[in-house]
């Protein structure tokens, strides 16, 4: 796995994205693991025979799309879900202040059940494909803000269990990546205000109806391959939707 080869012969793009398919199928494979050290620009750069720019080109954009991480004078790393990381990257919910702080999540259910058309788009599986569905309340100082119903394809997940989802000491993208080797790496959402739903309004303390914002999420893991589906319904009476673009 680790002797040299030519990708330019083959390649049909640019010579930097031929780059990247490599390394990604290189993270896909394990070769490197989330928190791990990527080889030296140098060692890479040899390992598929293209220049340090061209590389260095390849790594810059993985780098931007939060798929490795660079640490001043220690290297190129696999990122990692962390508390830290979610708060900045995956969480954008704040109080009128703008101040980002990290939320308290409470498990209300875990069912087992079947892909709605919808769903199975989403997450491009069959319809009625095997699912879990999670339901978390998300509260910020005590107040309750959110409504998270997450949607899991049971294929990429097994064994997974409700008391597996309530005792994890990590954020739900950490347990994907420690129990599962799943690293969440891009996310799409879909925001539209509605009337609350009957269930997300008793867990809010509002009225049916009352106006929220939707925010519908697909997660994402190496090649645009979807991992989750998520369903919030946000109180922003009080808060706001910030996501700060880079």
């Amino acid at each position: 796995m680790n002797e040299a080869f030519s990708i330019g012969s083959t390649a049909t793009g640019p010579l930097y994205k031929a780059v990247q398919h490599e390394i990604v199928k290189s993270l896909m494979q394990g070769e490197w693991k989330p928190g791990e050290a990527i080889p030296s620009e140098v060692r890479l750069a040899k390992r598929y025979q293209v220049s340090i720019g061209t590389l260095r080109k390849a790594i810059d954009d993985m780098v931007t799309a939060n798929i490795l991480i660079r640490h001043q004078g220690r290297g190129t790393f696999v990122a990692t879900h962390n508390h830290t990381r979610q708060l900045y990257h995956f969480f954008h919910i704040v109080g009128t202040d703008g101040i980002k702080r990290y939320p308290d999540i409470e498990l209300k259910s875990f069912i087992r059940g079947r892909a709605s058309t919808h769903v199975s788009r989403s997450l491009m599986v069959s319809r009625n494909a095997e699912i879990f569905r999670i339901v978390n309340v998300v509260t910020l100082s005590g107040a309750p803000i959110a409504v998270d119903e997450i949607t899991l394809p049971r294929g990429l997940f097994p064994g997974l269990t409700r008391g597996i989802v309530q005792q994890r000491d990590t954020t739900m993208y950490g347990l994907y990546q420690t129990r599962y080797a799943i690293n969440v790496v891009h996310t799409q959402e879909r925001l539209r205000a509605r009337g609350a739903p009957v269930r997300s309004a008793a867990l809010l303390g509002l009225s049916e109806h009352d106006p929220i914002l939707e925010i519908e999420r697909t997660a994402c893991t190496y090649n645009e391959q979807p991992v989750e589906f998520r369903v919030s319904h946000v109180n922003t009476r009080n808060h706001d939707y910030l996501n700060d673009l880079m």
